[in-house]
């Protein structure tokens, strides 16, 4: 897939509020790692997620999602009446009906002409927005639209906290452990057609690549979630390497091409295994796992918001957003910032 007439405009973001380290989210489940004889420390070694954060309990999500919505269209001086569609990409959802994307519409002021509506497809969810916007906007139909996000870790790690420690096995330990990298935040990425500014990084394309006969490998079902992280590690970076070959020869890049990576944040782990299998010298990525946790959908726009933050991402520097989900689905974009 390839755009000519779509930028990236903005990312607005939140961060939760409340730091909850690995070791204190051990220490509610140290009966379990006393039955199992595991020292503490597994979490942060085996992921080298050291902190992450939680809303307050009873936070809504589409209070962050409006949040970083405003953040977005004050940053880069749009108006919500010039928005033609919004998005929200969340995992976590205010409720089944109507779509959370309704309410976050609704608090920022878009127009009645706006397409609102809600996407869902694991930790791509944001990135499957952005590319529904970016046909929107490439075919002429909008000349802005955004795509948001809120996700909340607190109440699935409370839930599997109370489900380890009524179960304290090592096969349900080894299938819980993957829920407690979660972490919380919200974002928001205004996409235009590029008449607003003149500063927005330009969206050249990407490619998409699907394994879905690995869709029992995560599954998060009401308050219970179970990963296979081990083999979502195999099967994903496989898929990954797949993906990224697909994309390189659209956008007609050489490894060398290449500037920087923006990764989802998964943890150490997944961090090396994907950036070698791709041949990616680790100095071109910029991580956040280690103090946010895994965000979900969140993970990518975010990290590569602080990454231009702090100017490890620059003007002229191509760039690619490297999304893996659950399902399995790989997407993949390239940008010149």
């Amino acid at each position: 897939m390839n755009y000519s007439k779509v930028y990236l405009d903005a990312i607005g973001y939140e961060l939760a509020p409340n730091v909850v380290a690995s070791r204190d989210l051990e220490a509610r489940v140290l009966p379990v790692y006393e039955k199992l004889r595991l020292p503490p420390g597994q979490l942060e070694a085996l992921t080298g997620i050291r902190e992450r954060r939680w809303w307050d309990a009873g936070y809504k999500l589409s209070k962050g999602a409006t949040h970083a919505g405003k953040k977005a269209l004050e940053a880069a001086g749009v108006s919500p009446k010039d928005i033609g569609a919004l998005i929200y990409a969340g995992v976590c959802r205010e409720s089944s009906e109507p779509a959370t994307a309704c309410a976050v519409a609704h608090a920022l002021g878009i127009g009645a002409d706006a397409a609102i509506f809600d996407v869902s497809n694991a930790c791509l969810g944001v990135l499957n927005g952005i590319l529904d916007v970016a046909n929107r906007v490439e075919l002429g139909q909008i000349k802005a639209g955004l795509v948001v996000s809120c996700e909340s870790a607190r109440e699935i790690n409370e839930s599997m906290i109370e489900s380890m420690l009524k179960n304290p096995t090592m096969d349900h330990f080894r299938l819980s452990m993957a829920t407690l990298t979660g972490g919380s935040g919200a974002v928001a990425v205004l996409i235009t057609d590029g008449s607003f500014n003149k500063g927005g990084h330009r969206l050249l394309g990407g490619a998409y690549k699907a394994e879905s006969r690995h869709h029992e490998l995560c599954r998060w079902e009401r308050d219970f979630m179970s990963t296979d992280a081990a083999a979502v590690l195999k099967h994903g970076t496989q898929l990954g390497r797949q993906t990224w070959d697909v994309m390189l020869q659209s956008l007609r890049w050489s490894l060398r091409d290449v500037d920087k990576v923006v990764c989802h944040q998964v943890g150490g782990a997944h961090k090396s295994s994907i950036l070698s299998t791709l041949g990616i010298d680790e100095s071109k990525d910029f991580s956040t796992y280690e103090y946010l946790g895994n965000i979900g959908t969140v993970s990518v726009p975010i990290t590569a918001a602080l990454a231009d933050e702090r100017e490890f991402i620059v003007k002229g520097d191509k760039v690619a957003f490297l999304g893996i989900g659950s399902g399995l689905n790989c997407l993949m974009l390239g940008w010149e910032w």
